[in-house]
Formats: structure tokens, sequence, C-alpha cells
């Protein structure tokens, strides 16, 4: 008998985005055994998916059909090529538009009235297929709208060639493998920072002989003195912290790079069913409002239609491990509102998208939900960062410049800064936080290296 689903759900990262030699994250998982069998094979890891991966999928529109492949497909091309064009303006004087989106749909605007033979129903397919685009690329950007994303320096993220794929035993299985290479105790979890204070000079009870610069206060009172603290708190919650967080105050260039970057949230709802109501080789379902159009304001009535935004669903591969379980991904706004609902709300609104794309007032609704809410974890506050109007790719780098700024002060790298936000071509990932780890702990082995001045 085969056994119980294990039931996994990853609430937070779920795919290793491009496995291939060139992402770290992929490297480590292969030499710890951590991967299946398809994960490491060449060919996966040649494919280009400019980070769309291709799904076997299927289409469902509100009319309650599948709606025509070769029709949906043309419009998505179209996206991805628009999408692509961005790339011209990486490092432009002067981009045609601020933003991602706005770029996107004047070009929608341009080309559509020529497209699908001037036909109306099939030009309004394809607009709401477009909309539809629009919505999984705030998904991917981790934002409320491409038009909050700037147009300049979108080019400069980087995908890594290789066909996603997840860990059979969840991401932890990452985490736990690196963490039992420590020694016992070296990590201490449910252990709030309060404050980071730098620039200092802090004693040890009772031994006047050691002064450290920096002194970090947890929320339960406990103290640490170091010589150096790798931050890597995520940028949501240095946007609403940061000037109570540090003492004395972040330098004015580094502030304004928290303010200016750009960090949403981008939410999953899992749906476990007691049957599939989808083939076995679906691992997308995918969903399309027929009346939408990117060239029109969606409602703001988030109460009505916020589940309008939920771009579809990934079917959980192999149902043997997860049972029957749909998840769905949603960002923006709309994300935000869902976590203010409850589980029945929400499990509701999920059965009525479902029975209106399936087309079945019947199909049994799901048996339960489970859903991440990360705009409400207190040091989390949404989930990865974007480059925003307003910003560029220099944030990046200045957030992830150590302090104090002057190289020649004699207590170097009292506050280094690691997470995703800090890498400027693999923002918003896991290999990119990774990378920034690393990064950050070469740094100080240079330092503790460095010839002691005669």
């Amino acid at each position: 008998s085969l056994p119980a689903a294990s039931g996994l759900a990853e609430m937070g990262a779920h795919w290793i985005h491009g496995p291939s030699p060139g992402n770290p994250v992929f490297c480590l998982a292969s030499r710890y055994g951590l991967l299946g069998p398809e994960a490491a094979r060449e060919e996966n890891q040649q494919v280009e998916a400019g980070g769309h991966p291709p799904m076997p999928s299927v289409t469902y529109g509100s009319s309650g059909k599948v709606l025509n492949p070769k029709a949906v497909r043309e419009a998505r091309d179209l996206f991805y090529a628009l999408l692509a064009s961005t790339r011209a303006f990486q490092g432009s004087k002067e981009p045609p538009w601020p933003s991602v989106g706005q770029y996107v749909r004047a070009e929608i605007a341009r080309t559509v009235p020529t497209m699908a033979g001037g036909q109306e129903n099939a030009r309004q397919l394809q607009l709401a297929v477009l909309a539809a685009c629009l919505k999984l690329e705030c998904c991917i950007s981790g934002t409320h709208s491409m038009d909050l994303v700037g147009l300049e320096p979108f080019g400069e993220y980087v995908s890594l060639p290789g066909l996603d794929c997840t860990f059979p035993g969840g991401y932890s299985s990452l985490a736990e493998r690196l963490l039992s290479d420590l020694p016992e105790g070296t990590v201490l979890f449910n252990k709030a920072v309060r404050t980071i204070q730098w620039q200092g000079s802090f004693r040890e009870e009772g031994d006047d002989a050691r002064v450290f610069p920096v002194r970090v206060e947890c929320e339960d009172g406990d103290v640490f003195l170091a010589d150096h603290v790798i931050v890597t708190v995520p940028l949501g919650f240095l946007k609403e912290r940061y000037q109570e967080f540090f003492q004395p105050p972040l330098p004015e260039r580094k502030a304004q790079a928290i303010c200016n970057l750009g960090f949403g949230t981008n939410n999953k709802i899992f749906l476990e069913f007691e049957q599939p109501f989808w083939e076995p080789e679906q691992q997308l379902l995918e969903v399309v409002w027929e009346d939408e159009s990117p060239l029109e304001e969606p409602s703001a009535d988030l109460e009505a239609n916020w589940f309008r935004k939920l771009i579809g669903f990934v079917v959980l591969q192999p149902p043997e491990q997860h049972g029957h379980v749909l998840c769905g991904f949603i960002a923006g706004k709309e994300s935000e509102y869902m976590e203010t609902l409850s589980d029945a709300e929400v499990l509701s609104a999920m059965t009525l998208v479902l029975r209106t794309m399936t087309g079945n007032p019947d199909l049994p609704a799901p048996k339960s939900v489970l859903r991440s809410r990360w705009r409400s974890a207190p040091y989390t506050l949404g989930s990865y960062s974007y480059v925003a109007v307003g910003s560029s790719g220099d944030d990046i780098d200045v957030l992830a410049q150590p302090l104090p700024e002057d190289p020649r002060d004699p207590r170097p790298l009292q506050l280094l800064f690691a997470g995703e936000a800090t890498h400027r071509t693999f923002y918003s990932t896991t290999h990119g936080a990774l990378l920034s780890g690393w990064r950050e702990a070469e740094r100080l082995n240079q330092l503790f290296q460095a010839p002691v001045p005669a």
C-alpha cells in the first residue's frame, strides 16, 4: 500500500528557479542528494525558460469553458515578446515610460487592434489573456501592479537556465542540512531583535578589557555584543522599522535606498480535494476573466472582486505525496485583503471561482484550505523585493554596502547587509539570498585575513 500523503505545503519559497550549475541552491541541493531524479537530468538544466516555466496547462475562461489553446498561446507569445523587449531600455537615459506596466499597455494598445484578424470577440479574448499575463507577472515580481515596477532597471534581473524544480522533502531540507554542519546551540530561534546599536563602546559585565562597537538587544531583554552583525531581515521589515531599529540612525543614502526599492506581497492558497476534477497530466490550471482588458482600470472594489487577481493553480506533484492539492497564487492589494478574511470566506470564494471556470455549479468544494499571509507576518511584511519606479539597481548596491561608510574607520564592517533585496541581479530569489550571505561572509573572511598594520 502507498504511504499516506505527507501533506507537504511550501508556505514560502517553492521552486529552485533555474536549476543549473550557476545556481548555488541547486548545487548544494544536488551535493546533499535532496532532489528527485528528474531535476538532476542534464537536459532539464539546459532549458531556457526565461523565468516562465513551461508546464502542461489548461486555461479556463469565466464563461465556464476551456479556452482555445491556440488563441491563448498567441496572446501569451505577444506578451512575452513585449516583456523581452523591455531589456532594450536598460541604461537608457530616456525610457519611453517610467514603468513596465505602462510600457506593456501602450504596446498592447498599439498592436492589438491589428491582431486576431480584426474580429471583435477574438480580440476581446486576446485582451483578457493579456490581462491575465499581467497578473502572473505581478506574482513573479511580487508587486501589486506592473505600473509600480521600473522599466529602465527591469532588464537587470537575470534568469538562470533550467526547468524549475522543487524539493521532494521540502525547501527546509536544505536549511536543515546546512544547520546540521554547525555546532549544537549555534543558532537561536524565536529570538526577535528590538534594536541594533552600532558605533558604540559596549563592555561585557565584569570585563573591562574588551570593548565592542555593536550591541544587539532582543525583545526578551537579552543582549549580545559584537564586532560585526550581518543583517538579513526582509526589506519589508526595514521599510517599516528602520528608523527605530538602528541606533544611531542609518545614513541618509541607505535610508533612501530602503524607501526607494519596492517590496510587495505574493501569497499562496492551497486547496485540498477529495478527488481531482483535473486530468492527471495537467500541472497548471490557469484562470482568465473574459470581460477584462489591460487597457481598462480593474474594479477597485476589493470585497467584491479580490479573487479575480488569482492567476490560477499549480497542481502539486506527485499526488501520492501531496494528496489532491492545488496551489493558487495571488499578489498585491487583493492578496493582502485575502489575509484579512477567514478560512471559510477564502474557501467559498475559491469554490465560486472554480465552479465559474469549469462551468460546473455542482463541483465539490475543497475539503480544506491553507494559505500564506506574508503581509501580516510581523518580521516580513510582504514577500520579496522589486526595483520600483523611482529606484534603480544602484539602490540595491547601496542597501548592500556595509557600515560605517568610511573604509578607513578603525572599527570596520560593524553592520553588514544580506538577503534577496541586496543582490542586484538575483533579487527576489533564494539563490540571490544565499549568494548575498556568502558575499558578506567573504567580506569578513578578507578582514580577518588582512595583515595587521605595523
